[in-house]
């Protein structure tokens, strides 16, 4: 008999939902607005990668801040500054009047979504125990990760029937629902005593992977010759520099942000590592999935994506289901299986020609993705936070949403790249192998490294809320 949520634990997962909610909508939602940007704002290829990648530089970047501070100063806390910020960010970057300052007001929203999605997931892992743990998980997977899927759906229909700038309004409705529920919470938040913030390391941190982004983003559009390529190179190797001196630095710092002891868990280290090329996968994916269809199908922002909607049905559909099974089974199973059932998706992808049909040559290759993505994210997230302490799950998570920011962030900064300088349909093609490639990547990391957990003795439970 599967145990049931007590109202205060539906309540966490209600707010933990819409706090990370926004966050991962607003990493997807821009995808399918980028033409109109671009058309309305100017720009090109580079111009759309850099509204992509402001936010996850400083999403990806900071989200480990913002796990210690969720650790040290409260999970609800650092929740509320974080939707009373991105709240701000987002009607900044809806009334942006040029490409620069959009950019710009992109990457303070990154800012204020760092300190969304950690927080909420350890309100649930702090609060809860298994079975209700991993249901509870899994509710917010199908949630969250349905976000990122049906993100370039709504984002189509608003484009198409009112203006790409009020993607980035409907923020406000989320973000207010959820600090209203907050206010109905009954629980205490928990803080860490003596606790410090390493901004040397967040420093560090952040200035590597800007450094770098700009390098990969620029240095495939600059022209032959161009004075700026010699700049790009040493931006490149600086970055790189800075992100190895960030790591090292984090072996000294008394309070990292990034506690590399965490990394002694196998489990913990290869469900990083599987995040890292699984996600990568997902974040090329639905960027030239959704850009494609409308500047090389010729269909409307709409259309595009409705072309996500069977992904997005069948996420919502099975991920709870699928966290259940896990936690009965053990992740790995899962972790090695979806991959593959993705990468197979992908490939199917490889059958959008010349004569575009959407019904024969996207279709089958999403509903394929959506089910490997269905049977891989919650098992994921479950597993590598089962891995860890409890009293460590804000910074957990916040490592493991980290790596997938910055896997996404790698990716997208790389298309031109992996594109051969055109989103054309050699390119499309292209994007699809490569997104293949990195799915079977982390499947067969899932398969060698990933240990089921043992289930917890019946009966136990380290929940702090009230019934």
């Amino acid at each position: 008999m599967t145990e049931r949520m007590t109202p205060q634990q539906r309540l966490v997962v209600a707010i933990a939902v819409l706090g990370s909610f926004v966050a991962f909508l607003d990493g997807t939602v821009v995808t399918v607005a980028l033409p109109a940007i671009a058309r309305e704002l100017g720009g090109g290829l580079s111009t759309q990668q850099w509204t992509v990648d402001a936010y996850l530089v400083t999403l990806g970047a900071l989200i480990l801040v913002a796990g210690a501070a969720s650790d040290a100063y409260g999970r609800l806390l650092v929740l509320r500054i974080g939707l009373i910020g991105f709240g701000i960010a987002s009607l900044a970057v809806a009334a942006a009047p040029s490409i620069e300052l959009l950019i710009a007001a992109r990457a303070l929203q990154g800012v204020a979504g760092a300190f969304l999605v950690p927080s909420s997931l350890a309100l649930i892992t702090s609060t809860m125990n298994d079975p209700v743990r991993s249901r509870a998980i899994g509710l917010w997977t199908a949630m969250t990760t349905g976000a990122m899927i049906v993100g370039p759906l709504l984002g189509g229909v608003i484009v198409d029937n009112l203006s790409w700038r009020w993607v980035f309004l409907i923020n406000v409705v989320p973000i207010g629902v959820a600090l209203l529920l907050l206010t109905r919470l009954d629980v205490r938040d928990q803080r860490r005593e003596g606790a410090r913030i390493d901004w040397w390391g967040a420093v560090m941190c952040t200035a590597g992977l800007g450094l770098a982004v700009l390098a990969l983003i620029e240095l495939p559009a600059a022209a032959a010759g161009s004075p700026a390529i010699p700049w790009l190179w040493a931006a490149l190797a600086l970055g790189i520099l800075l992100f190895a001196g960030f790591v090292l630095h984090q072996r000294h710092a008394a309070q990292p942000l990034l506690p590399l002891d965490l990394f002694r868990s196998r489990t913990f280290s290869a469900g990083n590592l599987a995040t890292l090329f699984i996600y990568a996968a997902l974040s090329l994916n639905g960027f030239v999935v959704s850009v494609y269809l409308q500047q090389g199908a010729g269909l409307s922002a709409t259309l595009a994506g409705l072309a996500s909607l069977p992904t997005t049905v069948l996420v919502i559909a099975l991920s709870s289901r699928i966290g259940i099974l896990s936690g009965r089974l053990g992740p790995r199973l899962f972790m090695t299986v979806g991959p593959l059932v993705m990468a197979a998706g992908s490939l199917l992808l490889l059958l959008v020609g010349t004569d575009f049909d959407y019904w024969w040559q996207v279709l089958p290759g999403m509903i394929v993705l959506g089910l490997g993505l269905a049977i891989t994210v919650s098992p994921l997230t479950a597993a590598i936070l089962g891995s860890a302490d409890p009293a460590r799950s804000g910074i957990a998570s916040a490592v493991n949403n980290a790596v997938a920011r910055v896997a996404g962030l790698l990716s997208i900064a790389s298309l031109s790249a992996i594109l051969g300088g055109a989103l054309d349909l050699d390119g499309f093609h292209r994007a699809a192998l490569v997104t293949a490639a990195l799915l079977i990547a982390g499947s067969v990391v899932s398969a060698i490294g990933v240990r089921n957990n043992p289930a917890a003795p019946a009966g136990t439970s380290t929940s702090a809320l009230p019934d």
